[in-house]
């Protein structure tokens, strides 16, 4: 039976966590606003087309964290779990990113738009992710599903003629 515990956790397994509940809270906030002289308008991130994809993305990563530092059994998950948070938010992160630059922004006069303060936490949150994602893979020792097996055989090259 899974048990949450906070002590379980370590210092980058609480920033992962907390920078997955900000992105979370990122979806609720402005990503795309325009303002013409008093009158403006805002789109949230669940309207950023794509972009809620990555940021449900980095949710899911931090999520996925708490499940397996809980002890919920996931081992019928074909990766170790190090490696599937590093996934999830690298691809999180890489399409908030994508999001952002992809969107126009501009102004002149008292017309102005372009991403807002939604949009710049979430990229925040995704960086913040995917470091901590990276030096819990590194400490965990775990190889990549692809990496070669140490029992494998080296790969030589044909020989030449």
């Amino acid at each position: 039976m899974a048990k949450f515990d906070i002590n379980k956790f370590s210092t980058l397994d609480k920033v992962l966590g907390g920078a997955a509940a900000l992105a979370l809270i990122a979806l609720f906030l402005p990503w795309y606003s325009a303002s013409v002289g008093p009158y403006s308008a805002s789109t949230s991130g669940f309207g950023s087309g794509y972009g809620i994809l990555g940021d449900l993305l980095l949710i899911a990563a931090g999520v996925y964290l708490v499940l397996q530092r809980s002890g919920v059994d996931l081992s019928k998950v074909p990766a170790p779990p190090s490696v599937i948070i590093l996934g999830a938010s690298a691809l999180g992160t890489l399409i908030v990113i994508i999001r952002w630059v992809s969107l126009p922004s501009g102004g002149f006069r008292d017309f102005h738009y372009g991403p807002s303060a939604g949009l710049y936490i979430a990229v925040i949150c995704g960086v913040a992710e995917v470091v901590c994602a990276v030096m819990t893979f590194r400490s965990s020792g775990d190889k990549l599903p692809w990496a070669a097996k140490p029992t494998d055989p080296p790969v030589t090259p044909p020989p030449a003629s």
